[in-house]
């Protein structure tokens, strides 16, 4: 027996439907509406222009390669890493600091990827100076972009291939073995092939994530170009058009449904086991050492890339003068905006957090645990999956297009929508299957002892909900922190964040100030991650303690 249907959530049904109406249905239609607007009323020609334009076509291209090579560089990179960490006899503590340096990169505006590179790989690059050649002939273009969608969608891999490989069974590998199967085939069978659906997946999302990023082109695209960056040409640009940006935006959702189709379609190949036992592999030296130094290989070149974000703020004029300086730093926290920026930023960050994470469990709470018409709940799950099919940069434009001029123009509070809207999709899911999974029988026992459906919700189910909760907080606050695509259209002088910040000191090529904000954004993320592992930490043993109290107390009781 599922929630009684409340007049409260009703109102939460009503309140969430409003929300996606006015702050996602309602910018994209307007957003779909100019994209027809031609002087005489309406037309098709803006979509005749772009898609006539030799240019375009050369974007689109741009855009469709570079984000393919990238999605299966990365997955490869990452199935690696996922194989380490759940296919040898490793040492654990090597394994976990696999696991938290692959997701290093999470931390990091993707903006400041690009300027990392350009200080790695570049003519005056740490890696060039250390090695005495530069090792790609122009960091800018397509070899700069590739490298910086492959480490920005490298987490992404890893995390589906880390979550699937938990469920392989490892007793085939004794069968494969058995059976006198060489390497390549038992390599095949037990790893490959139940893992197809998941590869699939992993670079579907990784294309969709690098094809509609907006940082790493900005700041390391050069002159080859993609959708992203002649999205907000057309918008921001010198000759601005709100009716072709439209257009431009509307062809970047096209590879976001084809992808959300392409996920759907691939989860057939999925392999199911009837249970999955869990025991350690045959020891192979050879192949834990091999894989044991590809994997430190792949970490020590992906956070060398990050190195010089903690080294170039120190230095007094890269690469003329190498003295150690605090010039710089001090310069940055100095400045008289900097502590309103970082202030806007943490704000925007702990209402998305604090907001996002309320919102997102009302609504799994709406479609798991209500007694709400089907259509209701339809209407959750449908926007939903919107969400994840939006990019960023297309949600900002929208919400330029209609809030332009009105009176949350400019504001906070249109910074954190965005936001919430915009990473909806995965902290609602997350919260949706920790719901699933509980007793639906618990409500009904707590109102036959007499619990209203908020005292039920309050003593039995957020409390079972709790780590889920902590996780999707951690999840939107450090997402708001690191957010740009929709950010760099809606903030204005007094709401600028440190992203927003970033981009408009790239313009002046003040790079030592970049990596001070990259900094300050990684430290914040850092502290953040440790409060929220605090929290659970903190929770788990109250829980404890509340219990070994009680079993003393009975104890005592039954020894009396």
């Amino acid at each position: 027996m599922k929630l009684n249907n409340s007049p409260l959530m009703k109102a939460s049904w009503l309140f969430i439907g409003a929300l996606f109406l006015v702050f996602m249905f309602v910018p994209l239609g307007k957003m779909l509406v100019l994209s027809f607007n031609v002087a005489d009323g309406l037309g098709l020609s803006h979509y005749v222009d772009i898609i006539s334009s030799n240019d375009f076509r050369q974007v689109m291209l741009n855009s469709f390669f570079v984000a393919i090579v990238s999605a299966m560089s990365a997955t490869f990179l990452a199935f690696i890493l996922a194989y380490t960490v759940h296919w040898t006899n490793l040492p654990k503590g090597f394994k976990q600091t696999i696991k938290l340096a692959s997701l290093f990169p999470m931390l990091l505006p993707t903006v400041t990827y690009g300027f990392a590179i350009i200080y790695t790989f570049g003519k005056q690059g740490l890696l060039t100076k250390m090695i005495g050649f530069q090792l790609f002939e122009d960091i800018y273009g397509f070899y700069g972009m590739w490298l910086g969608y492959t480490i920005y969608t490298l987490p992404i891999a890893f995390l589906l291939l880390n979550n699937t490989f938990q469920y392989l069974d490892k007793k085939f590998v004794i069968v494969s073995e058995l059976m006198g199967d060489s390497r390549l085939r038992q390599i095949d069978m037990t790893v490959i092939r139940p893992l197809i659906g998941t590869f699939a997946a992993a670079i579907i999302q990784c294309f969709f994530l690098a094809f509609t990023d907006f940082g790493i082109p900005a700041s390391i695209g050069g002159q080859y170009k993609v959708i992203a960056t002649e999205l907000y040409t057309q918008i921001l640009g010198a000759s601005p058009s709100f009716e072709k940006g439209s257009v431009v935006a509307l062809f970047m959702l096209i590879p976001s449904v084809l992808s959300i189709l392409l996920l759907w379609y691939v989860a057939r190949f999925n392999v199911r086991y009837d249970s999955v036992e869990h025991f350690d592999l045959p020891t192979s030296k050879v192949k834990d050492r091999i894989l044991g130094v590809l994997s430190s290989g792949i970490l020590i070149s992906l956070l060398f890339v990050f190195a010089v974000i903690f080294i170039i703020p120190w230095i007094k004029t890269w690469p003329y003068e190498m003295a150690f300086s605090t010039d710089t730093f001090t310069k940055v926290i100095e400045s008289s905006n900097l502590m309103r920026v970082y202030k806007n930023s943490l704000m925007v960050a702990t209402l998305t957090a604090i907001f996002g994470t309320i919102i997102t469990y009302v609504a799994a709470l709406i479609y798991e645990r209500s007694g709400l018409f089907k259509i209701g709940k339809l209407t959750i799950e449908s926007s939903a999956l919107v969400t994840n099919t939006v990019p960023g940069m297309v949600i900002g434009i929208a919400y330029l297009m209609v809030f332009s001029g009105s009176s949350i123009s400019n504001t906070i509070f249109i910074i954190v929508i965005s936001n919430i809207i915009h990473y909806f999709s995965t902290p609602y899911l997350m919260s949706k299957n920790a719901l699933s999974k509980m007793n639906l029988g618990w409500e009904t026992t707590a109102s036959l002892l007499g619990d209203s459906w908020l005292q039920s919700l309050r003593r039995i189910v957020v409390p079972n909900s709790i780590f889920t909760l902590i996780e999707v907080a951690s999840y939107f606050f450090i997402s708001a922190m690191v957010s740009i695509s929709a950010v760099i259209f809606i903030s204005g002088a007094k709401t600028m964040v440190l992203t927003t910040k970033i981009v408009e000191l790239q313009h002046f090529a003040r790079f030592d100030e970049i990596f001070v904000l990259s900094l300050m954004v990684l430290l914040t993320n850092i502290t953040a991650l440790i409060f929220f592992a605090v929290a659970r930490y903190l929770y788990t043993r109250s829980i404890n303690g509340t219990i070994k109290i009680k079993v003393n107390k009975t104890t005592v009781t039954t020894v009396a």
